[in-house]
């Protein structure tokens, strides 16, 4: 993004949007495997965009970037099959009023994700078994 303000404005008309078919909010990624649904149910559907570092409030609780990405790169390579293509943005947010135990500097992620090839993108399910999901209203559904 090119400016601070740019960058503020873009992030506030993100959090008056309400999750749904190309949009999707996490606090943290905590399973490899369950973000390689959401990546492959976003990429087939029809791309989208996870925002890291958000509560389901629309709250921005901040995370470590470099963590967040080491996830999400990780459950593409490793869980969905072929891949889908991702771009990241990583922004620093100044909280202007933060609680007393929170730092002021918070750094969320956005994580674009597009489909790169004809056919599905398939993630594996708890057995390693491909399967095919796809964006419905807010949900990850699994099509049979």
């Amino acid at each position: 993004m090119n400016s601070a303000k740019n960058e503020e404005d873009f992030i506030r008309k993100i959090l008056q949007s309400k999750e749904g078919i190309s949009l999707d909010f996490k606090q943290k990624i905590t399973s490899k495997q369950k973000i390689a649904r959401t990546i492959a149910s976003l990429a087939n559907t029809k791309g989208g965009m996870l925002i890291i570092g958000v509560s389901d409030k629309k709250r921005i609780t901040g995370i470590d970037p470099a963590e967040e990405r080491y996830m999400i790169e990780s459950a593409n390579e490793n869980y969905c099959n072929p891949h889908a293509e991702l771009k990241f943005d990583e922004i620093k947010w100044i909280d202007p009023y933060p609680s007393p135990n929170e730092a002021e500097e918070k750094y969320i992620l956005l994580v674009f994700i597009f489909k790169k090839t004809p056919g599905p993108v398939k993630a594996l399910d708890r057995n390693g078994t491909p399967q095919t999901y796809i964006r419905k209203g807010d949900k990850t559904i699994l099509i049979v």
